[in-house]
């Protein structure tokens, strides 16, 4: 438990699924003085009212993290649809480094239901995991210094797609016009923690 501020504490957790386990928890049952949980890859951040009593959420805390991060199932709700030209120019070299194909790779990419276990990077980038463990691949050795916006991506255990044109280190695989943020829009944010994603195939891009 680390403070955050006057006013927040930052959660420390031994893995992904202990962090989103907890968050779920706190998601659903906030502590008092509780205003809002941000999860990320194995951190919990809770922020509270001022004045609130960190020492005594400390101690909360302590008691509601799972220590087997046993993550907690999606809410029932439909999956955003996510239509992709699988057009992206590292789409040949995923399907040799898992040995799937270019097809192969579309195919398993597409086969899953993926979920956003956090936000972060940019407005609107959801990091979604839950596909299949054969599309698990490094980042790029070098980065690119500019990803055009709607960039679908592979990186380590994850998948996402670029907001906005931007730097960035992941597999590129395809292209989605979707709007992932749209500051008018209620919420902005397009993928929020605990959203539920399918890909689909779009075909081949317009001439």
């Amino acid at each position: 438990m680390l403070p955050c501020g006057d006013a927040a504490l930052l959660v420390e957790l031994g893995s992904l699924p202990a962090a989103l386990a907890l968050h779920a928890d706190l998601a659903a049952a906030p502590p008092p003085g509780v205003v809002d949980v941000v999860p990320a890859a194995r951190t919990v951040l809770v922020r509270t009212a001022p004045g609130a009593d960190l020492a005594a959420l400390a101690g909360l805390l302590a008691g509601r993290a799972a220590p087997t991060g046993a993550a907690a199932a999606p809410a029932p709700a439909p999956a955003v649809e996510l239509r992709v030209v699988y057009d992206g120019e590292d789409l040949a070299e995923v399907g040799e480094l898992t040995g799937l194909g270019a097809a192969g790779v579309v195919a398993a990419h597409t086969a899953s239901t993926w979920t956003t276990a956090f936000t972060g990077f940019a407005p609107g980038f959801g990091y979604l995991t839950g596909g299949d463990p054969r599309l698990h691949v490094p980042r790029r050795s070098s980065p690119r210094t500019r990803v055009p916006a709607g960039s679908v991506a592979l990186a380590g255990e994850f998948s996402g797609v670029y907001p906005r044109t931007s730097p960035g280190g992941w597999q590129l695989i395809g292209t989605c016009d979707a709007v992932l943020f749209d500051p008018d829009r209620d919420p902005p944010a397009l993928l929020r923690p605990g959203t539920r994603v399918r890909f689909t195939d779009a075909g081949t891009a317009a001439p």
